[in-house]
């Protein structure tokens, strides 16, 4: 299958804990940015997809995040700012930034992968456009997998990967098939 994007949710997935970090104190884990390098190598375009509601609240810009990604190597960053109860089309689980990229970049949906480590918001927003699922067991990884899997029981992940790098080379060899 010809995967034509990633994307990547960032706490919990590129680093950190699952909560929130401010760019300007965020580290990727060790393997993060050879799991970028490894899908650029393999012509796979990627994309961050966050949930950044510290936008609104004035605790950080969209710029810093932008920049963030810029600095990781991302193609692009799809970043929602709003809460969740913010009437907004792009805060995951809703599909608004997958469908923002699909639009700017001509993606047909289904051939994409979204990884992320929150199954209520990532797998769900992957899930209502056909994208590939990979729920990642670092940050909520483990507590979406178990205890909260009750919030998205109708969904099922594509693929349980360890890491960030373990899932993108699960998506390396779907693109092989």
């Amino acid at each position: 299958m010809n995967i034509e994007a990633v994307f990547v949710d960032r706490d919990g997935t590129i680093g950190g804990t699952g909560h929130f970090i401010h760019p300007n104190d965020f580290s990727p884990y060790s393997f993060s940015l050879d799991a970028l390098q490894l899908l650029k190598d393999h012509s796979i375009k990627t994309f961050a997809c966050t949930n950044q509601h510290r936008i609104s609240r004035g605790e950080a810009t969209f710029d810093d995040f932008y920049k963030e990604f810029q600095s990781y190597g991302f193609d692009d960053a799809f970043i929602c700012p709003h809460r969740s109860g913010d009437d907004c089309h792009c805060h995951k689980p809703k599909p608004g930034m997958l469908l923002e990229a699909s639009q700017k970049y001509n993606l047909d949906l289904t051939r994409t992968v979204l990884i992320g480590d929150v199954g209520s918001t990532d797998m769900l927003a992957a899930h209502s456009v056909g994208t590939m699922k990979v729920l990642v067991l670092t940050g909520w990884g483990q507590g979406s997998l178990n205890q909260y899997r009750d919030s998205w029981a109708e969904v099922e992940a594509d693929y349980v990967a360890e890491n960030l790098l373990d899932a993108v080379q699960w998506v390396i060899s779907k693109s092989k098939e």
